[in-house]
């Protein structure tokens, strides 16, 4: 007789059910059909009747897995890759907190030439590190080659051990010079109270010199700390040979008696100015400032200033000590008469009183000229810068004033 195959799908129940385990065997690994993941992954079985059928091997019918468990899981991987992809979206287009973009963002590193947007499509921006490193080279290669550099009087400092030093900005770099390396005729062998005095006095030169433009040779320099000491002294010397002993083409002293020049303002008072001519210092009186009378030089001039002065006379006995006598107005022309013209006899004019020496009252009128009152109808005694009405009796064509009186003070200057 035929045999008969028989086919059985082993159904495993939708909860298995774990077997209760004595208490000798809880150590004992449980049974691979009571474990969750054979409810997952449903096994078929061949059940075959085992008498009489031993002899011929059993034929295994293989049936295909049930679509329907297998599309679940993947469905529901799919949705939960979507939900994961849909939280990042959401993630990245939610903007970061104040304090998480605190967190996040990283210090600013210094910025770089490349990063640097130009106004120029071919140009280059420098950093303020690169600038430095710039202007540093060209301190050092001054150093190197005794070459003269200029710079502003910006400060007078004294240092611990005493010592007054001055400091010169060159370009945002601090310049040391001592004192005795500011002035030309610093004294030698004072002791005490003479010494101390001398000191005092150069002090107050150099107060009225702040903000003046100064020459210096760099003596020494510190590349680790970026310190440089130098000597003003120096740089002046340097200048006197080249241009006061020094030689045109024509075999003429680049400066001498009735050459204009251009010189520095390095200090400014009431009554006097002083100037520096390639490394000559000299001073101008008021009255060799101008052709018209000036009450206060400051209202004119100021420190830093760049004039054109005429040397007039220059001694140069002594190399180290050379004498220059400059002015200022012989520069301009002489237009006292010119402004003499604008007055008439009995004319009433404002001014400004200049100053007043020995009873004589120098006047500045409002229309240029110069004059003089000896006597004011005023009972208050005029006094400088005070706004005065005058009265002109008299024309001095040749001295280019007029004389007259001052009928009354108009504004006293207090």
């Amino acid at each position: 007789m035929p045999r008969k195959k028989t086919e059985e799908l082993a159904v495993i129940p939708e909860a298995p059910v774990l077997p209760v385990v004595p208490e000798e065997a809880a150590e004992q690994p449980v049974a691979e059909e009571c474990l969750p993941e054979t409810a997952a992954n449903p096994v078929v079985e061949d059940t075959v009747p085992t008498e009489g059928v031993l002899d011929e091997p059993a034929e295994v019918v293989t049936v295909p897995e049930d679509p329907q468990p297998s599309e679940k899981p993947k469905r529901t991987v799919r949705k939960r890759t979507a939900a994961k992809k849909t939280v990042e979206v959401e993630k990245q287009a939610t903007p970061p907190t104040e304090d998480a973009a605190a967190s996040a963002e990283p210090a600013p590193a210094a910025v770089q030439q490349r990063d640097i947007l130009t106004l120029d499509a071919r140009g280059e921006a420098e950093t303020q590190a690169q600038m430095e490193d710039i202007i540093w080279h060209e301190i050092h290669n001054a150093y190197r080659t005794r070459r003269m550099l200029s710079g502003m009087l910006c400060g007078i400092e004294r240092t611990e051990a005493g010592k007054t030093i001055a400091i010169v900005d060159y370009k945002g770099f601090r310049i040391v010079i001592p004192l005795r390396e500011m002035v030309l005729d610093f004294p030698k062998g004072l002791y005490g109270i003479d010494y101390d005095e001398m000191i005092l006095n150069y002090q107050k030169i150099l107060n009225k010199m702040l903000g003046a433009e100064v020459d210096f040779v760099i003596k020494g320099i510190d590349g680790n700390s970026r310190s440089v000491v130098a000597s003003r002294k120096d740089a002046m010397l340097k200048k006197q040979q080249i241009y006061y002993f020094g030689t045109d083409s024509d075999g003429l002293y680049r400066i001498c008696a009735g050459r204009v020049v251009q010189a520095r303002v390095v200090a400014v008072s009431e009554r006097v100015i002083r100037v520096e001519v390639f490394g000559v210092e000299t001073s101008i009186q008021s009255r060799d400032l101008s052709w018209d009378w000036i009450g206060d030089a400051n209202d004119r001039f100021a420190v830093g200033d760049h004039v054109l002065v005429r040397v007039l006379e220059v001694d140069r006995t002594d190399p180290e000590q050379i004498w220059i006598k400059a002015d200022v107005k012989s520069v301009t022309g002489d237009n006292r008469n010119d402004n003499l013209r604008k007055c008439r006899i009995q004319g009433k004019y404002a001014g400004k009183v200049t100053h007043v020496y020995k009873g004589i009252v120098y006047i500045r009128l409002s229309n240029g000229a110069n004059a003089i009152a000896h006597s004011c109808y005023d009972r208050r005694r005029p006094g400088r810068k005070d706004d005065v009405s005058f009265v002109v009796t008299h024309l001095d064509e040749e001295r280019g004033v007029a004389a007259g009186i001052i009928t009354r003070i108009i504004k006293q200057h207090i």
